[in-house]
């Protein structure tokens, strides 16, 4: 028998691999999401680049394959060596399932895993060893399943690519290894939100047909097991390949380096950058980033931010007027994009509340999100700090004793409290704010007949209503100020909400009946809180976190950063419209700014309604670190790269000026120096404080 026929196993599912790999790359290719033109260059690169990275990377993946298939043999079933073996198998499981095993001391699941592992091998063992005579077809069964199982996963993570790819634009990032970790409230999602049944019951359907064709044609392996001196030489093969994989893997991620941004993510291979994305998950801006010299990087920030004290953002705020010690509000709402309100072009009606607060408001117009996820949003208005590259601080260890806006309350004798429908668990929220001084409401405090309706990311925003109100009656009766921040969770996938709300099903999983949903929830609140005494000396501040979407051209797209925020104290704050250029990290100081406080700042937000305000914004992904300032966007990259956009803006009709939010960015003609400069000098030195802790309250 030729030894290359003992090679089925491998090259069968490597070309199934590769096969599924062009099939998955065509269609995202055309997906609406993909909104750019391509080259003949940009094809080229896409399917010749892409699929040599494809075929490596499976290479690695085999790995598994390799460890099943060599060990196959029938020697070790002979006496002695078959009982020596199955005796220690048994060993292995008892010392594990004692509970003294290193597995117990890491803790967690690991146990667990270990022991159905050990469990199931040791019993496989034990049914090959002791029925010789059914050998052949358990091992064909074995060998069956190990080759439908990696057939379905290659077909799994092609599925998992796509929808990924629908929700976010781009292969996997940092935001796949994010909820990768939150397996519970992920895998809840998912049921809640797609056809799950229907879904899996095809993939096992699809991937049973073509594993049968697979199995067929590579089932030689195990009937005529290779010998000794074959399974070397197949090792020798695979061991040469794994090589040469190790070593072209990174170097083919180097080559995707066009302008387009969907060349590069359609030539990458999805495997490798949720491995890239798991190993970087914190970015060391001094390694990574073009940077300045220490003392023209804080130079250059003292420009912006004017008084600091040297080397620190820290400077003193002072206020001509006495404190005003109103109780506070923030209210964070999940993925609110500017442009799902009436005033920025929405014609759907599905902000009919904020929209007729927003004229009752000081109501900022041209303010922009730090980022795209949740823990940015809270990052941006509780430690008011630019994006660092990396994961947000709320999801880094060196996460307490911060200078937060509810440190600054706790110091003028408020009642902090963090509020939130679902388990602060997720995202680290709870040791955030728990290790910054913040009291937490969230699901686990709830009673079983405070919770009308719940899904997954918890409780919906109505129960989250009458719990807060309740919570803020049991403050006012204390006497002293509250602060309340409230993060809404219902709009959120899979967009469910209670039944006979709002004019849009709770069960039509649609985003705008998540958007509608909360306004109406917040409806709810407000028509609460207007009974309480506690209302006319209360300050609300209402802000999203993020956008509903990132995806776009580029890699800030800025009408994807776009946000709604107000203030309204109705006979406190006049209600008037802001229109300059301002950040996601500004709306608390401004916030203290109309409260009069007085307080050691260390804050790179800023007061906007200050005269030495000069207007910007940052905004960024996890690497890639943007600010907007002049009509221009400069973004700081990995690999010290510098990259400059002019916004010329495209304007919606029946949108009145200060609302427009679309731009088509266009690659600068000529570099701004000064802006580029500017930009590092943000990033750099907030990442220098924080590096060096000196961000503590």
């Amino acid at each position: 028998m030729s030894f290359l026929k003992k090679l089925a196993p491998f090259y069968s599912l490597t070309l199934f691999y590769m096969l599924v790999s062009i099939i998955l790359r065509i269609v995202l290719l055309f997906h609406p999401i993909t909104q750019a033109s391509f080259s003949f260059i940009d094809i080229l690169s896409i399917f010749s680049i892409g699929l040599v990275s494809d075929f490596l990377v499976f290479v690695l993946a085999s790995g598994f394959l390799w460890l099943y298939l060599i060990f196959i043999s029938n020697a070790k079933y002979l006496k002695p060596y078959g009982y020596i073996h199955f005796g220690l198998l048994i060993a292995l499981f008892l010392y594990i399932y004692s509970g003294k095993s290193i597995l117990t001391e890491y803790g967690g699941a690991l146990p667990e895993i270990g022991l159905a592992f050990v469990g199931i091998k040791t019993f496989l063992f034990g049914l090959l060893l002791f029925s010789p005579r059914n050998r052949n077809k358990i091992r064909y069964w074995l060998f069956a399943f190990v080759m439908f199982l990696y057939v379905v996963l290659i077909l799994q993570n092609a599925i998992s690519e796509y929808f990924f790819w629908n929700e976010f634009g781009v292969k996997y990032n940092f935001i796949a290894v994010n909820y990768l970790v939150y397996t519970n409230e992920v895998i809840g999602n998912i049921m809640e939100s797609y056809p799950v049944v229907p879904i899996f019951g095809t993939l096992f359907i699809v991937a049973g047909t073509i594993a049968y064709f697979i199995i067929k044609r590579s089932k030689i392996y195990i009937e005529k097991i290779p010998s000794v001196f074959e399974k070397i030489k197949l090792s020798v093969i695979y061991f040469a390949f794994f090589g040469i994989a190790l070593w072209g893997i990174p170097k083919l991620a180097l080559a995707e380096n066009s302008p387009n941004v969907f060349t590069n993510e359609l030539q990458s291979n999805g495997i490798y950058r949720f491995y890239l994305a798991f190993m970087n998950s914190e970015l060391d801006f001094f390694k990574f980033y073009k940077t300045l010299p220490e003392q023209e990087a804080y130079t250059l920030l003292n420009n912006q931010i004017p008084n600091l004290k040297p080397l620190s953002s820290t400077r003193t705020i002072q206020s001509d007027s006495a404190e005003i010690h109103k109780n506070v509000v923030l209210i964070t709402i999940e993925s609110y994009s500017a442009d799902f309100m009436k005033m920025y072009g929405n014609d759907q009606n599905i902000t009919p509340f904020l929209d007729d607060l927003a004229t009752k408001s000081l109501l900022f117009t041209n303010l922009y999100a730090s980022g795209n996820r949740t823990v940015r949003g809270l990052e941006a208005v509780t430690l008011c700090l630019p994006p660092t590259a990396g994961e947000s601080v709320v999801k880094r260890k060196d996460n307490k004793n911060k200078f937060t806006t509810g440190s600054i309350f706790n110091n003028k004798g408020y009642q902090v409290k963090y509020l939130y429908g679902g388990d602060a668990f997720f995202d680290n929220m709870e040791d955030f704010f728990s290790g910054n001084g913040y009291d937490i409401v969230d699901k686990k405090t709830f009673k079983p007949n405070e919770i009308t309706f719940s899904n997954v990311w918890g409780v919906c925003d109505e129960d989250m209503v009458n719990k807060a109100i309740k919570t803020m009656n049991t403050e006012a009766q204390t006497g002293k100020p509250f602060f309340n921040h409230w993060m809404t969770v219902s709009n959120h996938r899979p967009f469910t909400y209670p039944n006979g709300k709002i004019d849009i099903p709770g069960d039509a999983k649609s985003r705008e009946g998540g958007v509608k949903y909360t306004d109406y929830a917040l409806n709810k609140f407000f028509t609460e809180a207007q009974k309480q005494p506690w209302f006319k000396n209360t300050v609300f501040v209402i802000i999203s976190d993020h956008c509903a979407s990132s995806a776009g051209k580029t890699e800030l797209p800025v009408d994807k950063y776009r946000i709604p925020a107000m203030i309204y104290a109705p006979g406190f704050i006049e209600p008037k419209h802001y229109t300059q250029l301002m950040s996601q990290i500004d709306i608390m100081p401004t916030l203290f700014g109309l409260l009069n406080f007085n307080y050691q700042s260390k804050f790179f937000g800023q007061d906007v309604l200050k005269p030495d305000y000069k207007p910007r914004a940052l905004i960024a992904t996890y690497q890639d670190l943007g600010l907007l300032k002049d009509n221009v966007l400069t973004i700081i990259s990995p690999k010290q790269q510098v990259k400059q956009f002019g916004l010329e803006l495209q304007p919606k009709e029946g949108v009145a000026p200060d609302f427009q939010i679309y731009y088509d960015q266009k690659p600068l003609k000529k570099e701004r120096a000064d802006l580029i400069n500017e930009t590092i000098s943000y990033y750099q030195t907030a990442s220098d404080i924080l590096k060096k802790k000196k961000y503590g309250k």
